[in-house]
């Protein structure tokens, strides 16, 4: 059975991405890219649907007389796992060198401590747990080469290596200052395999690579460390060739234990591609920011009604969705689903995400040509014909649209931002226009929105009911934080949407989004809470909230999309980058709020940001 999903630590190479759990088992990897199908499956099905397992013999045979400590080396992407047995101590080195030419995966072991006997089972099955490859060694090397249907992979190391029951295992020891490596490539099965390429070298270079691109970041602060933790998870989901960030790199892991709520993650969409732009530029990684904003242009270009929540990571349209029946699912969850059908939803929060992202990278400094400023007065347009329409909203829900409150103020962000760049920029416009349809939309959602019996903005015109996507008010300048109605708002959702002190995103017993009830609290929805409290000036509470959602993260500083309190476990794909963007910008208000008050107080400022 897979282990916990927060006991797996990410590795990953700018191309695709890999799950490493704590007893030093490879459950998850899709080569050649974040999308394809999985090579090491086994964390949604068992140890035959693929995983490679590096680790001391004694934490298979007696895993209790084991003691297991893992981080990353620095704020770095690569993972050091000790293992302190009663033979010894070894630490397993994990990582995927970046810019390789070809993606590669590399352990290695390190002897610290007396003499520990080693177990290696590779299990290698291409097609998400579904093809057995063939299996033969290399000529003229020490190693084995996999090849089935378009995939190849490749292992060098110079441990001796055996086939036993499909698959390939080897024992070994290490002793004190010893070092064995192994190195797992991928190539297309009609090319020529990689290179064989020193794993010592490769791993001085991923170190020089990652210390080198986080000395770049300008955070400095009380909360510096989770912040630039999440920028680094985010930047390992980042696909370098097109600059498209999936939402995860996994599929189907439950937003409920055992339940039905799993989703494909592994594409980009536009809502967490644009505040990870933004997450990026705060933290002054604007090369990041310039390859996300070509590969929006890119995915933007053509008519604007045809414009998609989502993409593939090349920009691709197609996501079509299908289940996969021969995978158990994460402990038992199913369906597991490969693919998307919410492509081709209507959401309409994702046309001011966009407008919002691209005014704030013009004042960032990431001037966009005339073409990009005629395609947004292109999408402006098409705004203005369905705004009014219902949709299936930020949540994706799959039981009928709806006008939800949330879509309707993001649409009213989408002519505010346009506003705000024609104004600035002097760019060409119907700014009167503009004027009239902001506040017309405006007016109709402080209308239509709110219900004045709970006192709040709630989740959709003429609703009894809550939803945490209107504590994104404020933060979008819809309302100021102080205005009576968002303080109600707020209010109400503390009093009705929090269990054990996080925020869920609606009560879905009270909702029909088209699935069974039941998820966990939802992360991105707490840290929001957050920066409302800030917002109101209840800065300990605040600080105090923002200190335990920090705690939800693994050993390695990861989240999930969601927390179960009831069972204490992470939920939901995993890493989330919508998690870690929420981290990265409410970590940042908060110390330049707290930057801000020190400089009224006169007194020293403890958590900021190094001037950009």
């Amino acid at each position: 059975m897979p282990a916990n999903i927060e006991d797996y630590a990410l590795v990953g190479d700018g191309h695709t991405a890999a799950l490493v759990s704590r007893n030093g088992s490879v459950d998850w990897l899709c080569w050649p890219r974040f999308d394809s199908g999985a090579c090491f499956a086994a964390l949604l099905g068992t140890n035959d649907n693929g995983r490679w397992l590096l680790a001391p013999a004694a934490s298979v045979e007696a895993p209790e007389s084991v003691t297991i400590t893992r981080r990353y080396r620095g704020e770095t992407l690569i993972l050091e796992t000790d293992y302190d047995t009663p033979e010894g101590a070894v630490t397993v080195i994990d990582f995927m060198p970046p810019g390789n030419g070809w993606s590669e995966m590399v352990r290695i072991v390190v002897g610290r401590r007396g003499t520990v006997r080693m177990t290696m089972e590779l299990v290698l099955r291409f097609d998400y747990g579904a093809s057995i490859p063939w299996v033969s060694r290399l000529d003229h090397e020490s190693g084995i080469k996999a090849i089935v249907g378009p995939d190849t992979a490749v292992l060098r190391t110079p441990v001796d290596l055996h086939g036993e029951n499909m698959r390939t295992v080897a024992t070994f020891t290490v002793s004190a200052n010893e070092r064995v490596p192994f190195a797992l490539a991928y190539s297309a099965s009609h090319l020529r395999i990689p290179p064989a390429r020193d794993p010592h070298t490769s791993l001085a270079r991923a170190d020089n690579h990652w210390r080198e691109w986080s000395a770049r970041n300008t955070i400095d602060g009380k909360w510096a460390a989770p912040i630039r933790r999440s920028l680094i998870t985010l930047k390992a989901l980042a696909y370098e060739p097109t600059g498209g960030i999936v939402a995860a790199p996994t599929t189907s892991l439950p937003e409920q234990l055992g339940g039905t709520r799993n989703w494909d993650y592994r594409y980009c969409w536009l809502r967490d591609a644009t505040i990870t732009l933004l997450a990026m530029m705060r933290g002054g990684y604007y090369d990041e920011a310039r390859a996300w904003r070509s590969w929006l242009g890119r995915v933007m270009a053509g008519a604007p009604e045809q414009l998609q929540i989502m993409y593939g990571i090349a920009g691709e349209r197609r996501l079509p969705e299908f289940e996969i029946d021969w995978l158990a699912g994460y402990q038992g969850a199913k369906p597991i689903r490969v693919g998307n059908n919410a492509v081709g939803q209507l959401q309409l929060d994702v046309y001011g995400e966009v407008m919002n992202a691209l005014h704030l990278a013009r004042v960032g400094g990431l001037q966009a040509d005339e073409t990009a400023w005629n395609v947004q007065c292109a999408m402006l347009e098409h705004l203005e014909t369905i705004w009014q329409q219902p949709d299936e909203g930020i949540w994706e829900t799959r039981g009928g649209r709806q006008h939800f409150v949330f879509s309707k103020v993001m649409a009213w962000v989408a002519f505010d931002r346009a506003i705000k760049s024609a104004e600035l920029f002097e760019l060409p416009a119907p700014l009167a226009h503009w004027h009239t349809l902001r506040d017309r939309i405006h007016a109709e959602v402080c209308e239509q929105g709110w219900n004045p019996t709970l006192g709040a903005f709630v989740q959709h015109y003429g609703a009894d009911r809550l939803d945490a996507s209107v504590l994104l008010l404020p933060m979008m300048g819809f309302l100021p934080p102080t205005d009576p109605r968002i303080v109600s708002t707020v209010a109400a959702v503390e009093r009705d949407l929090m269990h054990d002190g996080f925020v869920l995103r609606y009560r879905t017993s009270e909702f029909d989004d088209g699935l069974p009830p039941g998820e966990g609290t939802f992360l991105a929805c707490s840290f929001w809470m957050v920066d409302n409290l800030a917002l109101q000036g209840r800065v300990d509470e605040a600080h105090a909230m923002f200190e335990r959602l920090l705690a939800l993260a693994n050993d390695v500083g990861l989240l999930a999309e969601e927390y179960d309190p009831a069972a204490k476990r992470l939920v939901g794909n995993f890493p989330q980058a919508f998690s870690h963007v929420a981290l990265v910008h409410t970590g940042l208000n908060l110390m330049k709020h707290e930057q801000e008050m020190a400089k009224a107080t006169g007194q020293p400022a403890h958590n900021g940001m190094k001037a950009a």
